[in-house]
């Protein structure tokens, strides 16, 4: 199974619009996030995690082929902003979408003409499906297991694919959570920076505690901020097993 991160950084994306701090000015192509987004694939399957408004540029120049399915985590705006622009992938059939109740009622106010009864030409064609934490499903040849984390006071999902889970926006899991995510070799997890409490988004230190509950053999830092600094930089600060993820990077599962 490989996996390709589209998108690594928080919902203002990196470099942030009017800022010339160190991060946001760096020629490191690693310092350039776009916002949170994944591609799950085998070799007949292909699968979306989260589908922001950067999509259109994250899918330039990748092989054009059905998506099978888009897991959203939830429905705020960047990591839903670029459903509209599935419509290409529509010409090799409907795009099934994958969320919990929460969010499938805020994408249908969001985007009312992809859901309405008399379609005009043009739309996407989209299936929106009602998913719940801890129903497992499958997609084509991947096994998914949804599981609930707290975004803030927001409860969203995460995802489970064998031995590799993927977790953005968290702020805090309860502990019933933590079987779903037994036996996890690769996590991906948030990390908005390291100092500053935020009310919904995990600190650094809190996604290194999380990816020592959880066991990972390695853990991938994502939805991160400028103020996190520089990809270089953060990477030599991190514990043995944790690191920085970066736009455009695959791992192999």
């Amino acid at each position: 199974m490989k996996i390709t991160m589209l998108g690594t950084g928080t919902s203002s994306g990196v470099p942030t619009l009017g800022c010339c701090c160190d991060v946001c000015t760096s020629p490191d192509v690693r310092d350039k996030r776009m916002r949170c987004s994944a591609m799950v694939e085998t070799e007949s399957t292909r699968l979306l995690i989260d589908c922001g408004p950067d999509f259109r540029q994250q899918m330039m120049g990748r092989e054009f082929r059905r998506i099978d399915g888009i897991l959203v985590t939830h429905a705020h705006y960047d990591h839903v902003g670029g459903i509209d622009d599935v419509r290409p992938y529509c010409k090799f059939g409907d795009v099934d979408i994958y969320a919990d109740a929460r969010a499938a009622a805020s994408l249908q106010q969001a985007l009312p003409y992809c859901f309405a009864v008399e379609k005009y030409p043009n739309i996407p064609n989209i299936c929106l499906n009602t998913i719940a934490p801890h129903v497992p499903l499958r997609i084509g040849d991947i096994d998914v297991m949804p599981i609930e984390i707290m975004h803030g006071r927001l409860p969203i999902l995460g995802y489970r694919f064998g031995r590799f889970a993927y977790i953005t926006d968290m702020k805090s899991i309860g502990e019933a959570e933590l079987p779903y995510l037994a036996g996890t070799d690769v996590l991906v997890v948030n990390a908005l920076r390291f100092v500053k409490e935020h009310h919904s988004h995990q600190l650094v230190s809190d996604a290194v505690d999380f990816a020592r509950r959880v066991g990972a053999s390695r853990t991938l830092l994502i939805h991160s901020s400028h103020h996190i600094g520089r990809h270089e930089e953060v990477c030599r600060m991190l514990p043995e097993g944790v690191e920085m993820a970066y736009d455009g990077q695959v791992l192999e599962v």
